[in-house]
This record gives C-alpha cells, sequence and structure tokens, in this order.
C-alpha cells in the first residue's frame, strides 16, 4: 500500500491507533486535529498543584496496546510504563458495609461468599460463565465487523451461534443477576457494570454480564505516568513512525467525488486522499463534514448513552480506606436509572465513582492531599439546566461522603473545576455529551451501532467511541484495528 494517503480527523486513542496501524501498512499518513493538543477525551488537568486525568479513568486489556508496539518493532514499557493494581475497586454502601475486590481471585470470591452470604462455588461459577461469554463473543464483536457478511462465516462466529444458549441474550442484566444471588448488594455491584459502556441494567442484555471479566480474570493496570500518558505514547510512537499531524486545524468537509471520499477541506486548505478515516462522533460527522450526504436513521433514532457529571477536587487529607477506584452505592440503583434514561435528571441519591490518582502516582497531589474525580453517572444534553442539576449533585455528593466516610469533606476541598454533559459536548464534540456514543439498552444495540465503515461513501471509514464496538479504551483501541484491517483487505 506504499503511495497511498490516508488522511485521519481527529486524534482520540482510535485515530492515534489508527495512524500506527495505517503507518504500518506502508501507508502516508496525516492526521488533522482541531484542538491544540492530542487525545480527545483523555486530557488532563493541572490547578493549584494538583493533576487530573479529565477523561478515562479504568485501564484495562493492556494487550491490545501492547499489540501496536510488538508491530511496530518497539517496547512499550519506553513509551507508557504500566503496573498491575492489587486492588480492582473499593465498594460502599449506607448501611456501613464494604467490600474491595482484590486481584487475587481465589481471596475475592472467598470474602464476597463471607460478606454477600453467597456459595462460594457460585461465586466462581458466575464469574468463570463471565469469562466465557467474553471468549465466545470477543473473535466476533471485538475484531470483526458486524456489518460485513464475512464475519457470519467464520468458525468464531458458527461456534458461538451454536452455544448462544449461554450467552442470555433474552433477559436484562439486573434480572440475570438476580436469578444468580439473592443478596441485594452483590446483585448490585454486578448490575454495574453496564455502566461501563453507559447503559442500565435494567435494560441491557445479560450478555453484558462478560464485561466484569475484563477486571477479574484480566485485571486492572494504571500508567505509571497517569493515564493521559497512553494519548502521549501512541503519539510520540506515531511521530516515529513518520505520521504527520496537523494540530489545531479543524476539517470542514470530506470530500466526496463519484461516490468516493477524496480528501478534506480544512480551514486552512485542502488535501487529496486514497483513503478517509473520520475519529469524530458519528453524528457530528455527517451532520458538520457530511452535509450534502444523507444522514443514516440510526443516528437520529438511537438512544445516546449516558454522560456524567464530574467534580475535579484538590482534598487537604488522605483517606486510608479509599483506594484508586470506589464506589459509593445508591439505595435504589432502579431509582438512579429511571432518572438518567427514563426523565432526563438525576435521582436524589446517585451511586459515586471517586478515582484518586494519586493513590498510584503520588506526585498528583501536594504531599499529606489527594486528587478526587468524583463523577455521577447522568444523562445525555437535552437542553436540561445543568447549572442547576449540577449544583444540587454537588449537595447530594457532599452529604453522601459525609454520611458514608463519617466526615464533613467540604472544608477539605482546596481546589476545585467541574465537567457536565454541555461542556463534555463542546470540548469533545461527543453528541449530547454522551460517554459512548449511544447506549446498549437493546440487544440490538451493537447490531444498530453505526459501522466502521460508509454504506454509501466507498474509502470513507469510522472509528472511536461512538461506532462499532464501542466507548472506553480497549473497544476505541480494536476499532482501529478493525478499520486497519477493512482497508487492507
Amino acid at each position: 500500500m506504499a503511495n497511498k494517503t490516508a488522511l485521519i480527523i481527529g486524534s482520540g486513542i482510535a485515530g492515534l491507533a489508527a495512524s500506527i496501524r495505517l503507518r504500518n501498512l506502508g501507508l502516508k499518513v496525516k492526521v488533522f486535529e482541531a484542538s491544540d493538543t492530542i487525545g480527545g477525551k483523555m486530557g488532563e488537568l493541572q490547578q493549584d498543584g494538583f493533576r487530573w486525568d479529565t477523561g478515562p479513568s479504568l485501564f484495562t486489556m493492556p494487550q491490545f496496546l501492547e499489540e501496536l508496539f510488538i508491530d511496530s518493532n518497539r517496547d512499550m514499557s519506553d513509551y507508557i510504563p504500566y503496573q498491575r493494581e492489587k486492588e480492582i475497586c473499593h465498594y460502599f454502601w449506607e448501611d456501613g458495609s464494604r467490600f474491595c475486590m482484590s486481584s487475587d481471585l481465589e481471596n475475592s470470591y472467598r470474602e464476597m461468599s463471607d460478606l454477600f452470604a453467597e456459595s462460594e462455588e457460585r461465586i466462581k461459577a458466575y464469574f468463570d460463565k463471565s469469562l466465557e461469554k467474553y471468549q465466545l463473543t470477543a473473535p466476533i464483536f471485538l475484531e470483526s465487523s458486524l456489518h460485513k457478511r464475512s464475519t457470519y462465516f467464520k468458525k468464531e462466529t458458527v461456534n458461538a451461534l451454536v452455544k448462544s444458549h449461554r450467552l442470555d441474550l433474552f433477559e436484562n442484566l439486573h434480572d440475570l443477576n438476580r436469578k444468580w444471588f439473592s443478596n441485594e448488594k452483590l446483585v448490585q455491584l454486578l448490575d454495574r457494570f453496564a455502566t461501563y459502556n453507559g447503559s442500565s441494567p435494567y435494560q441491557c442484555s445479560g450478555i453484558m454480564s462478560m464485561i466484569p471479566s475484563l477486571e477479574m480474570h484480566y485485571g486492572t493496570f494504571f500508567p505509571k505516568k497517569g493515564m493521559r500518558s497512553i494519548a502521549n505514547g501512541l503519539y510520540e510512537l506515531a511521530n516515529e513512525l513518520g505520521v504527520e499531524f496537523h494540530l489545531e486545524e479543524e476539517v470542514e468537509e470530506i470530500q466526496v467525488k463519484g461516490g468516493k471520499a477524496r480528501g478534506i477541506k480544512t480551514l486552512k486548505g485542502e488535501y487529496n486522499a486514497d483513503t478517509v478515516v473520520c475519529n469524530m462522533d458519528v453524528f457530528f460527522a455527517y451532520d458538520k463534514l457530511l452535509q450534502k450526504v444523507k444522514k443514516p436513521k440510526s443516528l437520529s433514532k438511537s438512544e445516546r448513552s449516558s454522560s456524567a457529571i464530574i467534580f475535579y477536587w484538590g482534598i487537604d487529607r488522605t483517606f486510608k480506606e479509599l483506594g484508586l477506584h470506589n464506589i459509593l452505592f445508591s439505595d435504589d440503583y432502579e431509582s438512579e436509572f429511571d432518572h438518567i434514561f427514563n426523565k432526563g435528571s438525576i435521582s436524589d441519591d446517585p451511586t459515586i465513582y471517586i478515582n484518586i490518582s494519586s493513590k498510584s502516582k503520588s506526585d498528583d497531589a501536594p504531599e499529606g492531599m489527594e486528587n478526587w474525580f468524583v463523577m455521577i453517572n447522568a444523562p445525555a444534553n437535552q437542553k436540561q439546566d445543568w447549572a442547576e442539576i449540577k449544583s444540587k449533585a454537588k449537595v447530594q455528593i457532599i452529604n453522601k461522603l459525609n454520611r458514608v466516610l463519617n466526615v464533613d469533606i467540604e472544608p477539605m476541598i482546596k481546589t476545585e473545576n467541574s465537567l457536565d454533559p454541555i461542556r463534555i459536548e463542546e470540548k469533545t464534540l461527543s453528541h449530547g455529551g454522551s460517554l459512548y456514543g449511544t447506549s446498549s439498552n437493546s440487544m440490538q444495540s451493537a447490531f444498530l451501532r453505526h459501522p466502521n465503515f460508509s454504506n454509501s461513501i466507498k474509502d470513507l471509514f469510522f472509528l472511536g467511541g461512538s461506532v462499532h464496538p464501542g466507548g472506553g479504551i480497549p473497544l476505541c483501541l480494536q476499532s482501529a484495528k478493525i478499520v486497519s484491517q477493512l482497508i487492507s483487505s
């Protein structure tokens, strides 16, 4: 594929990965980014001596990153050194119950059995089945295009179809978890994995019970230089390979001639290409860059995934009971998701996620202090009054922290910044501020996601969290792999 040119619109994690894969195929690659920095949602904030990763905070499946460096004849540890975490997550409930999920599986099964009064053998069987679901479906959903007929003739697809009765496709995740366990706290802990793709456990398919295997069997990790270093490391590698970056050069139009994508128009000029790859949210890609092309109906009809309200707090104290990842559960989980997806609001008792990267990277906060990334799930923006919602959310969050941790947290907040769905949309061009594009609140969701290619325009491809296979670092990396395979085939 030498002498062919690929233009990539957007330098999010998927765009960076695609630039490396396409360069390794021999293409000349140019990346265009409207911002003055790369990384998309994977940003960082520095304020008053604190540093926060402003986007993704969970790092799993590092093998998807390792593959990029191996294919480039590089050692990933030279670019993105990382470590496996001994603790996966700390869980808290209002009645004082606490549980730390350990990376030592056998120990975790034992402790879960003791705390939740469930059979250790049944707990292990649940997670073993979770892993089986992942292994059955990964070759189809994560490594192939669902929108190509050839996918359905692969032996892996046939094997998954033969065993489809084991995938729990036809009941929602919550009902499935209730069949396995009677303890409400354990069910809630397992229900929360629906939020990994911005969905509701009361609506998404039971197949989503595969998600815990990403943490339980493959582990959770932390980049020693922070999550932002993932984007920085890929950018460094791409530059070494000869990828050409055009920062602060916003794309205005994808140019289509004779039914083929043949280049782009930016604020600075026009560029011809053999292939155009779009890492922009697919809704805005059609809305802004493909105005002369009919927008697929599914983009307007598809339910948006959840968004978030995030507070970045510099806390003037350290908390031994908290770890890198922490969850403070709502007392009424079903009401929380009903508010998000049906009422377009937040409940009076939202579940709180707290990421404290200074637990693993001490220089992210001054000595004796911690950097808190405090997040609650929120609906996508539909012109709600976000100033009022965010103000209410802050009060609810502080009150819950005070109750669960038995502290007065507000005087400890020495500095603050925040994000809401409007600012998320403005900063990352994610339609409605949704974190994962469309939700997975139906069994058909995977098939309704926009494909990684255009059905009407040849040589135009799409990647990133708004298209197949979905949002989050591992899936975005896999979207880049799928696109590179489609281009090379």
